[in-house]
């Protein structure tokens, strides 16, 4: 009785009406609650693989894009000429940091778990040396007159020996827990050495390529110095809000004003690195750092990742040639235009994460057969990139 008394008439009737409101947005709430486990999708777990798994090419249709059927490349246009090309990756080197851990072969009374690939069977440490491998093989594959740089902790015994490979000591912390923080402070005591030397190099100019070690290069990166002259330091960009810039490929041009400009921006990371991103320094930290570094700089525009265009723009002092990642830093399991297809023009190929197994199949396809060449290989990548292996 009350309770009508209250409610009745138009002025009560809109003082109840928040009530009304209040009342049905509880009951929506409670049978949200009730409904939610069989309404929310859970999130999906991924099985790992021991072997390939293949879908269909994405990108099919998309005249810009890879075209396969099956392993076959439909469209060639922009592999073969320069990749096969014999002088291919003159005055340039290629340098990367790796180092290895010892690893017990007992684990809880249990033998460490050994992966095979082909007819190959690798333990952790035999894996990652047969990674190193590959990555030599491709870029002496596409970029023959190229050198190749691998600095290391001097207790490191790496037992790769090549023609054009050098192996560069560099004292610091290569653990687990540091080595993200320690690639970029080899980067600046090795430009620190070139730029010391390059007085005795007589005028001659070796430009230099800073790589994650499990990367392919597929077509050679010369054409990036010689299309973009005026850049000091290159790096590579996607559409990624957090993440925009990806430390796996740094370009340097190898002049002394480029060395002294390229270590002063690298020190300007290392910086940031240490003073803001110490709690990633086992991963991402370096990226994240770059990233600070980028757009701190008030002129700068972030709007730009978002595009596929290279861009330059002034850093810290240094010329920054900004490359997009769909073809410099293609990468099968993280996106950077995979899920649209390969672009016809891709240079670089980054195995990231447990992709590393198909970066050693697709060396293994690429020289299977004579008929194999470096487009049909990536029909491979593109068709298998979605899958998580045992890596």
């Amino acid at each position: 009785m009350i309770g009508r008394r209250v409610c009745s008439g138009w002025r009560p009737f809109l003082l109840c009406l928040p009530l009304f409101f209040v009342f049905v947005h509880i009951m929506s709430v409670l049978e949200l609650r009730q409904h939610s486990a069989a309404e929310v999708p859970q999130r999906k777990q991924y099985k790992k693989f021991d072997h390939l798994v293949f879908g269909p090419a994405a990108g099919e249709g998309l005249r810009d894009r890879l075209q396969c059927k099956g392993n076959k490349a439909l469209t060639k246009t922009h592999f073969g000429a320069s990749s096969k090309h014999l002088k291919a990756g003159g005055n340039i080197s290629i340098v990367t940091v790796f180092a290895t851990y010892n690893v017990d072969q007992q684990t809880n009374g249990k033998s460490l778990d050994s992966v095979t690939v082909g007819n190959i069977s690798y333990s952790k440490v035999e894996r990652s040396i047969a990674i190193l491998n590959v990555f030599v093989n491709f870029i002496q594959e596409t970029m023959p007159q190229s050198n190749i740089i691998i600095l290391t902790n001097p207790s490191s015994k790496l037992p790769v020996e090549r023609d054009r490979l050098t192996i560069l000591p560099i004292q610091g912390d290569y653990s687990r827990e540091m080595l993200m923080l320690q690639r970029i402070r080899s980067y600046i005591v090795f430009l620190e050495t070139r730029a010391a030397e390059h007085s005795k190099l007589k005028g001659q100019v070796n430009h230099y390529i800073f790589t994650d070690s499990d990367i392919a290069v597929v077509d050679d990166l010369g054409q990036i110095f010689n299309d973009h002259p005026d850049f000091h330091v290159a790096l590579t960009f996607r559409n990624n809000k957090e993440q925009p810039l990806n430390s796996g490929f740094i370009a340097v041009r190898g002049t002394p004003e480029g060395i002294l400009r390229a270590k002063f921006f690298l020190e300007e990371v290392l910086k940031a690195y240490t003073s803001k991103f110490m709690k990633a320094s086992r991963m991402l930290g370096d990226q994240l750092a770059l990233a600070w570094v980028v757009k701190s700089h008030s002129s700068f525009d972030v709007r730009r990742f978002s595009r596929k265009q290279a861009f330059m723009d002034q850093i810290s002092g240094a010329s920054v040639l900004f490359l997009p990642c769909s073809i410099y830093n293609w990468t099968p399991p993280e996106g950077a235009g995979q899920f649209h297809g390969m672009p016809l023009d891709v240079k670089v190929v980054h195995f990231k994460g447990s992709r590393k197994r198909l970066m050693l199949e697709s060396w293994s396809f690429l020289k299977s057969t004579s008929s194999s060449d470096i487009a049909d290989m990536l029909c491979l990548i593109l068709r298998s990139g979605r899958t998580k292996y045992d890596f």
